[in-house]
């Protein structure tokens, strides 16, 4: 089996038997993003660890390509239970791959199933697809860490929110 093949399975699979997919509660933060291109969009969910160091849960809801909504399902394996620090770097893999117009390879090890989506940087007009999920959870991201530190700074923690 070709590796461009066996790629184009893992998406599709992704796609029909998407992870983590269905909001739910509790969470830190909710963003929702439209691809104003093709008019997919994604609702997500970050729920990050008491200390708000580790990313406890992700989910999501959305509707689109195949690309975008099995791009979403990638991240949320590869995410989840990494710390803040960790996701963010996968997140900075993934884009890079994605934005190279197949100059940068990815790495695995790093990218998971990820690593799929390489192709997708040759076809411009579908970058913004597989970046969807991404972009949505880097914004969720950034706004369930500001939570964390506004409650941190006056003196409440994650638990008493729920």
């Amino acid at each position: 089996m070709r590796m461009e093949q066996m790629y184009q399975e893992v998406i599709l699979d992704h796609y029909k038997h998407p992870h983590h997919r269905g909001l739910r509660e509790p969470f830190g933060a909710q963003v929702h993003h439209v691809n104003p291109t093709c008019g997919d969009e994604v609702t997500l969910r970050v729920t990050l660890s008491d200390d708000g160091e580790t990313v406890a849960d992700i989910s999501y809801d959305g509707q689109g390509c195949s690309i975008s909504q099995a791009s979403t399902s990638v991240l949320t394996d590869q995410v989840i239970g990494q710390s803040v620090e960790e996701a963010l770097k996968t997140v900075g893999a993934f884009t890079e791959m994605i934005s190279s117009r197949g100059n940068v390879e990815g790495d695995e090890d790093v990218l998971g199933d990820g690593i799929a989506f390489a192709g997708v940087a040759k076809y411009p007009a579908r970058v913004k697809c597989a970046l969807l999920g991404w972009t949505a959870f880097k914004a969720a991201l950034a706004e369930a860490s500001a939570s964390e530190t506004v409650l941190a700074a006056v003196g409440t923690n994650a638990e008493d929110r729920r």
